[in-house]
């Protein structure tokens, strides 16, 4: 697909912005790891969990990027790949703080990997971006509902992060599904809903005891986390004009 130069420019500050961030953990440094950290074990098997979701390689998501033949868009992928893995690192390293290991799977993660792998570079960031705005949520809650200072802090650091990432993917899925006529992106539009309902059900069953310690209802995350999707899926498969926008 033939970019335009908005998107072609869009893409270039996102790399940028990638890069920068880079330089800005650098200069900032890790959280102070010795502290260590008191997490209530329901919490620990809930980071736990979000570990496990961070720490994929991906390869598969970076393959198809470059296939889709924009370049600046391929280095910024690879950028964010990077900052999600250094998530999986901080999340790993907030375990052993609080004396509690990682784990080497579990059946969400799996079921996500096999979704986001199953067809082409569209599919893969439609449910990429349903971990995202779910992570959204859940780093929110993790930041101000406990009363750990690691635990806040690395939470705040990975929300900041998620709160770029969202936008970024936004502009990709723009750019592919620009050809697309209008119900081809009301029936892409109603899936991703139906995905995004059983994801966020299943993640707030999953993970309830821990939003309890949040003091987050299960029925609020998922009021919260339809909310926040609410807002963010026109701006990525918008429905009215088949235009790339701006983002």
């Amino acid at each position: 697909m033939v970019q335009s130069s908005v998107a072609a420019a869009d893409f270039t500050r996102w790399a940028g912005e990638f890069e920068a961030k880079v330089t800005a953990r650098a200069v900032a440094g890790d959280p102070d790891w010795v502290r260590g950290a008191r997490l209530d074990p329901a919490v620990v098997r809930s980071v736990q969990r979000f570990q496990v979701g961070e720490s994929g390689d991906g390869a598969n998501l970076i393959g198809k990027a470059d296939r889709a033949g924009d370049p600046v868009y391929s280095a910024a992928a690879r950028l964010f790949i990077a900052e999600e893995r250094n998530h999986a690192r901080m999340l790993g390293l907030l375990l052993e703080a609080a004396g509690a290991p990682v784990i080497r799977g579990h059946w969400t993660d799996t079921v996500f990997v096999r979704l986001r792998r199953a067809l082409g570079l569209r599919l893969e960031l439609m449910v990429l971006m349903l971990a995202e705005v779910v992570a959204l949520r859940y780093y929110r809650a993790l930041r101000d509902g406990t009363s750990d200072a690691l635990t806040t802090q690395v939470a705040g650091l990975i929300l900041a992060d998620e709160q770029r990432h969202v936008p970024f993917h936004c502009q990709r899925l723009r750019v592919a599904f620009a050809a697309n006529s209008r119900p081809a992106r009301l029936f892409a539009v109603a899936a991703w809903w139906f995905m995004l309902a059983g994801v966020t059900v299943v993640v707030a069953a999953d993970h309830g005891l821990a939003l309890r310690q949040f003091g987050v209802r299960r029925s609020d995350f998922v009021r919260d986390v339809l909310a926040s999707f609410a807002a963010i899926a026109p701006a990525a498969i918008p429905v009215r004009n088949a235009g790339l926008g701006k983002s």
